[in-house]
């Protein structure tokens, strides 16, 4: 069977303590999940499993965040939903996971989507527990050396020969875009308002940094070396959010006439070298793109997370795609990085500029900790 999605939404990306912080992740979730099915026509007792992304998985986004969700939302005691961790893709691979599950029939209906709120449960809280994740045998295997993306970040800087002066111009070409597309309208479409419990309403996203300059980010203090490249400025930033997709077989959504809107043409995941961490992008776009079929040339908008400045713009001197076609409305390091919903906020943004500009290809890909990747192409069937 043919998988498709039907429907993509998302909340405005909240800044650390900022504006969706109030909110707890499974009320944030269950917003997401609320306008979906409403904007879909559909009830949501139709719903198979809700399969959603969230990497800090302890206290307020503990024991299966997902099914904590759907009852947040008020759906049916009978819909499940299952929590995944593949780090900064999380929320990516749920949707893989959804459409792999439909292609194979054991779903009709499935959510795909995912949650961080970074302000109420810090990054790296998961590992502030007695132990380690990285084992006597992983220590040995890399000479006693620990991950650390910020490391890895430079690391790639250096490797590919980039600039501070390279690093903070894509950074600023970063927020351009995304206040141009805000200031367009481009985002309102996708964006479901948030109220909080004071009662304020949330409808835009909030880490966008306008009049930013080259000159204003060379002022601040690098972060992971003395004498580096990489800094607050020019990373992505902490941030709350969550999104959500709606995927269908192509029988299922004539069945409840639902409109598809794009069907996920290829997937990939790859691995690469776990201390740089930040590759893997590169041969996971490659993989995908020979599976598909496809080269470069036939992809109309790319979407690579800019988790650093230095990881997108290593992949385009690899990959060789045109730069006006990567992350045309900005990215994290503009708009926010809320770990275990930014997949599906970037699958989102994607889907609706390639409605609006008639794109037939789209193809996103993020790294991932542990030196890991998805890559996903969608294809347009239907633009509205």
């Amino acid at each position: 069977m043919t998988a498709v999605i039907v429907e993509a939404v998302r909340t405005p990306v909240g800044r650390r303590n900022g504006g969706l912080s109030s909110v707890h992740p499974a009320d944030l979730s269950a917003v997401v999940l609320n306008a979906l099915v409403e904007r879909a026509g559909i009830d949501p007792s139709i719903v198979e499993d809700v399969i959603w992304g969230c990497v800090q998985q302890v206290g307020d986004q503990a024991n299966d965040v997902a099914r904590n969700a759907v009852l947040a939302a008020g759906w049916p005691e009978s819909v499940p939903g299952v929590t995944v961790d593949r780090q900064c893709g999380s929320s990516q691979q749920a949707l893989n996971f959804a459409v792999a599950s439909v292609a194979a029939g054991h779903y009709d209906v499935v959510v795909a989507g995912g949650v961080e709120s970074m302000s109420r449960v810090p990054m790296g809280s998961a590992g502030t527990f007695e132990g380690s994740p990285y084992s006597p045998a992983y220590m040995e295997r890399y000479n006693g050396v620990k991950p650390n993306q910020g490391v890895g970040a430079e690391a790639i800087a250096e490797k590919w020969g980039l600039t501070r002066n390279d690093l903070d111009a894509f950074a600023v070409q970063s927020h351009e875009r995304a206040a141009a597309a805000q200031d367009a309208g481009l985002f309102d479409h996708q964006i479901v308002p948030v109220t909080t419990p004071d009662g304020t309403v949330v409808s835009r996203d909030e880490g966008i940094r306008r009049g930013s300059s080259v000159e204003s980010l060379g002022k601040l203090k690098t972060v992971f070396k003395e004498d580096g490249v990489i800094h607050a400025g020019n990373a992505s930033q902490i941030s709350d959010g969550a999104s959500a997709l709606l995927i269908m077989s192509e029988e299922a959504a004539a069945r409840y006439g639902v409109t598809p809107i794009a069907k996920i043409h290829s997937v990939a995941v790859v691995g690469d070298d776990p201390i740089i961490m930040l590759t893997a992008p590169i041969p996971a776009t490659k993989k995908v793109l020979e599976k598909a079929g496809l080269t470069v040339d036939d992809i109309g908008v790319f979407e690579v997370n800019e988790a650093f400045a230095s990881v997108p713009l290593a992949w385009l001197a690899e990959v060789g795609a045109d730069p006006a076609r990567v992350n045309p409305n900005g990215g994290a390091i503009a708009l926010g990085h809320p770990l275990g919903g930014s997949g599906g906020r970037i699958l989102t943004d994607m889907l609706h500029h390639m409605l609006r500009n008639n794109i037939q290809y789209g193809l996103q890909t993020m790294c991932e900790g542990g030196g890991q990747a998805n890559a996903t192409i969608l294809e347009l069937v239907n633009a509205r």
